[in-house]
Parts: C-alpha cells; structure tokens; sequence
C-alpha cells in the first residue's frame, strides 16, 4: 500500500480514499499534524543517536573481529565483534523504536476513534485464533505474537481486526550430538473475523491454488467437505474451494467476491490469502507485510506519504467488510430457496 511518490498535500494524501474519510482532513489540521510537528526535535535527536551508535557498532565489530584474529588466532572474535556491534546499534536506536510506536498512535488512534473502533497495539491472545486453527486457516505454532487489534462495527456488521506471527519450535541433531533449537516462522501477516447476523448451513473453505501441493489439501480436508468447482475458469485455477454445503458455496463464492480476494492479496501485498465461512463468520487469513505502521522515521514526523499509507491501511480493511457484509446480509443467506 505504500505509495512511492512524493505527496506534496493533503489533498494528495486523501486521494482516492472512500468519503468517510473526509473528517480526516480537518483533523490532521487542527490536532494531529501540530501534534507530529512538536515532536520533530525529538525524531532529529533520535535519528542522530542512532546513526553515531551505528559507527560505534561497526568500529566495535572491526575491533574485535581484528583482535581475535591477530592476537589470538581464533574466528571466535568474529562472533564477539559482531555481537558488540549490534548491541550497541540495539541501544542507540531505542529512543527512535520508542517514538516510532508514539507516532503511529498519533495517526491509528484519531482514524479508530473516529470510526467507533477500539484499538490495542499490542494485545493479548485474541479468542478467534483457535478458530483459525481448526479450520486450517493457519498451521500449528510454539509461540506467538499479536498486534493492531482493532475491534467494532462497520456496515452494522461486528468484526475484529488483527496481526500475528506465529512462529514453531524445532529441534536438530548433528552426528555429534549436539541438539540446536530454532524459530521457524509458519505464519506472519493479517487476520480477519466478520461477524454476520445469521449462522451459515455448512463449513466452506477457500485457499489460494497451491499447484503440485494440492493433493495435501485434499489429504488435509478429507471428512471435512468435497470440492466445489467454480463456475468461473480462472477462479478455478486460481482457488481451491471445500463445503459441506455444495450450494451454499456457490452462492457465497460470487467471481466478484473471488476478484476481491485476489485484490486483497494485492492491496495488502500479501500472498496465500484464505478464508473459511462457518457459524455466523467469515475468517479471513493473508500473509503479508505489517500494516499500520508510520514508516520510515528518516522522514519528518509529519510526513505526508506516512499519513497516506496509514489510511490506505484503514481503507483496505473496510473495503472487504464493507463487501462481505453487503453482500451476505440476513436476507441474502438465506439463499435463493429462502
């Protein structure tokens, strides 16, 4: 959602953004953008620490990787070098890590107020991920790590908004031994829950087309549905879709809502997008890049390209609510035979 031009006012900013938003306008103005610019001294300050930490860093790391090869022979110098280095890189960047967060609340927060949301940068587990899980939007995980919790109504429609990096532990064995343990990454990007007024018949499920790997989603969703052939070739080769209610699928799984998927791969620059329709809701799971973020702090504090890409991010999450609530309203699931 970054916009790589340089936007030269607020006019530009706002463009392209749906009406609701116009309220932002007169905000930035009068609040939020003297509230950016107040800080610039402190982003300067910050910026400075962290560039001399950094040549502190990278002389501390040369340092010792010189010392532990001409004084002691040893690569083990290397390692201390480089852990020198970073730390000291770590602490000279803490001040703009720290105000890194309080501008992104100065922009998140006056955007969910303004829409009745309740927002939380860091929360605790949300209940939905379970969820998630059983119904294989996302693989199992050892530890984990949510953030941007948004929470409210749009369209009348109750949905929860959210980040998480999920992350496996796995353990190795060498020939000697010797056990070593890592992080793997299985999942990092957005979550989705929308919650509509009227329980769904059966289970769907919807995966982006994983090619030759298809044959362990089918493993995978034996039991649990049978696959539903898209009317539409090219969403055909594009998803991979299970129900338990072959009619309902198919008329839930319009090519327009099918178009909007791949859109939100897209918008969000994420991939693997997926979604499943079970109970009353719609969970939707992208892996992508973080969204809300305020972006390089390089850039002045009240920096128009970071307010740009910030309700770009607000207007991608509304955009599909706005077309899934819209679309499968009490009336609408009942389906065409009431």
């Amino acid at each position: 959602m970054s916009d790589k031009r340089e936007i030269l006012s607020l006019s530009e900013a706002m463009e392209g953004l749906p009406k609701d938003f116009a309220f932002f306008s007169e905000r930035f103005t009068s609040s939020i953008q003297p509230s950016l610019a107040g800080r610039e001294a402190d982003r300067v300050k910050a910026v400075k620490k962290q560039r001399n930490f950094l040549i502190i860093g990278v002389v501390l790391a040369i340092a010792g990787t010189a010392i532990g090869f001409g004084v002691f022979q040893e690569p083990f110098g290397l390692f201390i070098g480089a852990l020198a280095g970073f730390g000291m890189f770590a602490w000279g960047s803490a001040d703009i890590t720290k105000l890194g967060k309080e501008t992104k609340l100065m922009l998140v927060e006056p955007v969910a107020a303004q829409f009745d949301l309740a927002y939380e940068l860091a929360p605790p587990r949300p209940a939905d991920i379970m969820t998630f899980r059983s119904l294989d939007l996302v693989p199992g995980w050892d530890r984990e790590k949510f953030e941007d919790k948004l929470t409210g109504m749009r369209n009348d429609t109750p949905f929860e908004f959210y980040e998480a990096h999920l992350e496996e532990k796995r353990t190795t064995t060498d020939s000697k031994g010797r056990t070593r343990t890592t992080w793997v990454t299985v999942f990092k990007g957005q979550c989705l829950v929308v919650k509509f007024h009227k329980q769904f018949q059966g289970v769907t499920k919807v995966y982006r087309d994983a090619g030759a790997f298809n044959f362990l989603k089918k493993l995978g969703q034996m039991g649990k549905g049978q696959r539903v052939k898209l009317e539409d070739p090219v969403f055909e080769k594009a998803f991979e879709v299970y129900s338990t209610d072959q009619i309902e699928a198919r008329y839930i799984l319009t090519p327009d809502f099918m178009e909007r998927l791949i859109g939100l791969e897209r918008t969000f620059k994420g991939k693997q997008v997926r979604c499943a329709f079970a109970g009353g809701q719609m969970l939707l799971a992208c892996e992508g890049k973080d969204l809300l973020e305020p972006g390089s702090m390089q850039r002045k504090m009240d920096d128009l390209g970071r307010v740009r890409e910030i309700l770009q991010d607000f207007a991608a999450i509304f955009l599909l609510i706005d077309a899934m609530s819209l679309r499968l309203t009490p009336d609408a699931l009942r389906g065409p035979n009431g």
